[in-house]
């Protein structure tokens, strides 16, 4: 089985050109905004741009490729208005992913701003039963992302993702996306062998590594449970490379696309060292049953 390790490409000059730019650093999968991530309309995708982004994505071979949806969209907002918007706009990003094949939309599960945990979840869920009843026939994944549990975020426990696709009403439109630097800063101990190899468990026992659709690999500024989310280069942060080492190791996880979503000038040459860094640590370490 190939190495699925990439990074999130910019589609600045249009969606296709992220196939181009991803296969200049060597990726072999890679995420990628479908819209203007901080604006809430975008126009639509007519169908010369789903054709050229689908013969780009043929010529480069990378796949899978997955969206995050926008940093806008809030699917437990308190006031009404972003609510409706939020709800909105991740009908739309569904949409522009089964468009363009893209089987699985990442997006922050929502911040409840005050409402409560409980109240946030059910609210989520709630959003996600509405979306999916406005989407039906939709094969694209509504992927939940671990977080880092900063200021009123939800989803920085397992339990949590647990209990939106429990109130979920078609479950088997729900996946999961696994962050490095979010769940360390929420608390989970990744950084030692043991810590990883609980961590997994856990997220086996409580949600199931059949929902686990991609992992954003970033180190982390912060410590462990900081909860604050700061992205690091791949061993220059407070994780280290033990966890790393870990994950490129982990046969359970081989085929799961694996996303670097670091910070980068415009010729991508930190993509280009931290996937280097990655590869560098596959073996001969024994990969884990």
């Amino acid at each position: 089985m190939p190495l699925l390790l990439g990074a999130h490409m910019s589609v600045n000059g249009g969606l296709h050109s992220a196939f181009e730019r991803g296969s200049s650093v060597s990726c072999t999968t890679m995420q990628l905004f479908t819209k203007n991530a901080n604006q809430w309309k975008s126009a639509p995708l007519s169908e010369t741009d789903i054709q050229t982004y689908k013969r780009a994505e043929a010529k480069a071979r990378i796949e899978p490729v997955v969206a995050h949806a926008s940093y806008l969209i809030n699917l437990c907002a308190s006031n009404k208005g972003t609510l409706h918007l939020s709800r909105t706009a991740f009908i739309d990003e569904l949409q522009r992913c089964e468009s363009l094949g893209i089987p699985a939309l990442i997006f922050h599960p929502g911040s409840h701003t005050g409402q409560g945990e409980e109240a946030g979840l059910k609210l989520i869920a709630e959003s996600l039963n509405k979306v999916h009843e406005k989407t039906r026939g939709c094969r694209t994944l509504s992927t939940l992302e671990t977080t880092a549990g900063q200021g009123t975020n939800l989803g920085y426990r397992f339990e949590q993702l647990r209990a939106i696709i429990d109130l979920v009403d078609e479950q088997d439109r729900m996946a999961v996306c696994m962050d490095t630097c979010h769940l360390f800063a929420a608390g989970y101990p990744i950084h030692t062998e043991q810590g990883w190899e609980q961590t997994l468990r856990e997220i086996d026992q409580v949600i199931g590594l059949h929902r686990l659709v991609a992992i954003h690999v970033n180190d982390s500024k912060k410590g462990l449970g900081s909860k604050v989310d700061r992205h690091e280069h791949i061993g220059k942060g407070q994780i280290g490379l033990t966890a790393f080492k870990m994950l490129m190791n982990d046969s359970r996880l081989a085929a799961v696309p694996k996303i670097l979503e670091t910070e980068k000038s415009e010729d991508m040459h930190e993509d280009v060292e931290n996937m280097a860094v990655l590869r560098s640590l596959l073996g001969p370490q024994k990969a884990l049953a």
